[in-house]
């Protein structure tokens, strides 16, 4: 992915010069709204947790879901994938709210906040699921703390049945790096699974420029592996759509990002990406590994 340029701090601006009076009520001006936004967030939260707390998500038949996605597949998927009749993003996030509404989640590795805004936009506080493995990036356990502060979206922490010490204890130290294959499943592709059992549709950041495993990612299909509607909304977007359009809205973004890191997973398995390479070939460098297991 191409490198998002992220602000760190604030610059000086026209109120800096302004009058100890002007300031003084710009800045009182700027808290009443701060405490408007706050109370507004609040109270839209404590809707959405009226209307799903104390009751089961509807859960459809695996049959009936699979002829949902379906039916997705061929009213948003125009002639392919690819195709300049495919939908847009929004359109593919309307659909999948009007058919699911909370039972649609969102997966993100907090790589970016772009899929999290897009679909909060039209259901908000959904929930961000965010597989907690134990081995993040400083910068990735930070971005999810921003993600949860700054949109109206439920981020999730999906935690492995094992701490890391507990693992090292049952399995030997560094078990990513002696079978890594193992230690994606049981830090992330397990304990996603159950968590996913509880919805009937989810969405990912999947995009076809992310791999050549990616190309031909559809917009709905039906997901055999974890038995429920996958989605890849931004399926279609090119980094420079998904960099543009978090710069034009102010997303909190990765800051590894800027670091060389264009994909970004758990810090002992992920290394910086050099010139010409594949933007996943930091992944599980030296092992023949390219995913951790979700999407396949």
């Amino acid at each position: 992915m191409t490198a998002v340029p992220v602000s760190l701090g604030v610059g000086p601006t026209s109120a800096a010069t302004s009058t100890a009076p002007a300031g003084a009520s710009s800045l009182a001006d700027a808290a009443a709204e701060a405490r408007r936004r706050a109370a507004e967030r609040e109270m839209s939260r404590a809707r959405r947790n009226a209307r799903v707390d104390g009751r089961e998500r509807r859960r459809r038949s695996d049959v009936e879901l699979s002829q949902i996605a379906e039916r997705g597949r061929r009213e948003l998927g125009g002639s392919g994938p690819g195709s300049t009749d495919e939908a847009t993003a929004e359109e593919v996030i309307a659909w999948a709210v009007a058919e699911f509404g909370d039972s649609l989640a969102v997966a993100s590795s907090m790589t970016d906040s772009v899929l999290a805004a897009l679909v909060s936009a039209q259901l908000p506080w959904v929930d961000v699921l965010f597989g907690e493995t134990g081995y993040h990036f400083a910068e990735t356990i930070g971005t999810r703390d921003a993600v949860a502060h700054s949109l109206d979206v439920t981020v999730v922490d999906v935690r492995p049945l094992l701490s890391v010490a507990e693992q090292d204890d049952a399995y030997g130290p560094d078990l990513f790096a002696r079978d890594p294959e193992a230690c994606c499943r049981m830090r992330k592709v397990e304990p996603m699974r159950r968590v996913l059992s509880g919805y009937e549709a989810w969405a990912t950041g999947v995009r076809r420029a992310d791999s050549a495993s990616r190309a031909t990612a559809e917009l709905v299909s039906w997901d055999a592996s974890n038995n429920l509607v996958k989605i890849n909304p931004i399926a279609g977007w090119s980094d420079d759509q998904l960099v543009g359009y978090a710069l034009r809205h102010g997303l909190t973004v990765n800051p590894l990002l800027n670091d060389g890191y264009p994909s970004i997973g758990c810090e002992p398995c992920t290394r910086r990406v050099g010139p010409g390479e594949d933007a996943r070939a930091g992944r599980w460098a030296g092992a023949d590994k390219s995913e951790c297991g979700l999407h396949i």
